[in-house]
């Protein structure tokens, strides 16, 4: 007890713990985030496949860019075949005069211009070039045709190695003619030149009844 006129000093006790109270505070505003268990080997074969399907798409793209780009040959197709003159002479040896009249598409089918030096269609009998003509040159723009008139003329043209098969073919009333349509020209591709070349052969029917192609038939080489 204090003596009298001395100040009285006040203590409470001390708690038991100094940190319960603001543990306790910390307790109620702690928070937990709970995460999902993720499969390892799962995201590896994700990706990997992400990576197989975008290689896989460029490959693609890559090779429908080649396909496209990559030079090829124009395409040749005999339109119109019209027997303008034939003729069969037995005296004094047996020979034919023929004019045949032609008409032949030229397609390019490429993205680059196509320059073609000419065009040469040649005629022949069972396996025997009988004589040829040649067009002019021209030009082609990037997947565009065009048609090339050529006419055929041949005078006197003897052939005795198969005198026994024309008689034959007359006696039949159609003779086969074989004709092979040629081109030759430059791709321009950007600032270079490629050479390219088209054959076409046909296998022609000519009646001597009245002068006319009674069926043809054409394939590229």
């Amino acid at each position: 007890m204090a003596a009298k006129g001395e100040p009285v000093s006040y203590y409470s006790p001390l708690p038991s713990n100094p940190n319960h109270h603001h543990q306790s505070h910390q307790d109620e505003d702690q928070y937990y985030i709970v995460l999902p268990l993720r499969n390892p080997n799962r995201n590896r074969y994700c990706k990997s496949l992400r990576q197989n399907i975008l290689c896989f798409i460029s490959v693609l793209l890559l090779a429908l860019t080649f396909y496209c780009l990559y030079p090829s040959d124009p395409v040749l197709k005999v339109e119109r075949v019209n027997l303008s003159h034939f003729k069969i002479h037995t005296n004094p040896t047996i020979s034919l005069d023929v004019v045949m009249d032609l008409t032949v598409k030229v397609y390019n089918r490429d993205v680059y211009s196509l320059d073609y030096d000419s065009l040469i269609v040649s005629i022949g009998y069972r396996g025997k070039k009988l004589g040829f003509v040649s067009s002019d040159e021209g030009h082609l723009r990037p997947r565009s045709s065009s048609y090339v008139k050529a006419q055929l003329r041949l005078d006197g043209i003897e052939i005795f190695h198969d005198v026994f098969y024309l008689l034959e073919d007359l006696a039949r009333g159609s003779i086969p003619f074989d004709t092979v349509t040629e081109i030759q020209g430059r791709l321009g591709l950007f600032f270079f030149q490629v050479p390219i070349k088209g054959k076409m052969s046909c296998e022609v029917n000519v009646s001597t009844s009245n002068q006319t192609v009674v069926r043809q038939n054409c394939y590229p080489e």
